[in-house]
């Protein structure tokens, strides 16, 4: 059965496993993830990931990051969905835990944080929310 949200699905192996306090996670490789996952290692909230193959499918395998045994990853969720794209202009971008989180867009320049989107001054897809 195909699947109709592969974001909503990395974000979700993210959140479960970190819920059960795992080093690592694997998810299917896509460039939309990776690029996400781009923004996810440079904003601090992951130790990294690696681009492996795994019965002839490529995968990332995530390393997920812990501060005092609790996740760095507080809340992560999809913003705009398959049935509800969510767009925001320069601005009105929206700013999570009073700057404290990201959200991740999708814009003309590829995809990148809110931060970086306001100094670039170019507006997107709200991809998801971080904290």
């Amino acid at each position: 059965m195909p699947m109709t949200d592969p974001l909503g699905d990395m974000l979700t192996r993210i959140r479960n496993a970190q819920m059960r306090k795992m080093s690592k996670v694997s998810t299917p490789a896509s460039k939309l993830r990776k690029n996400v996952l781009d923004v996810l290692v440079a904003e601090g909230f992951l130790r990294g990931y690696a681009e492996v193959d795994a019965d002839g499918r490529a995968e990332f395998e995530i390393e997920l990051k812990y501060y005092d045994g609790l996740g760095v990853i507080r809340t992560i969720e999809r913003v705009s969905k398959p049935g509800r794209r969510v767009y925001a202009s320069v601005k009105n971008l929206p700013r999570v835990a009073n700057g404290l989180g990201v959200s991740i867009l999708s814009t003309p320049r590829g995809v990148m944080a809110d931060h970086d989107a306001r100094e670039q001054n170019v507006g997107g897809e709200v991809l998801c929310r971080v904290f």
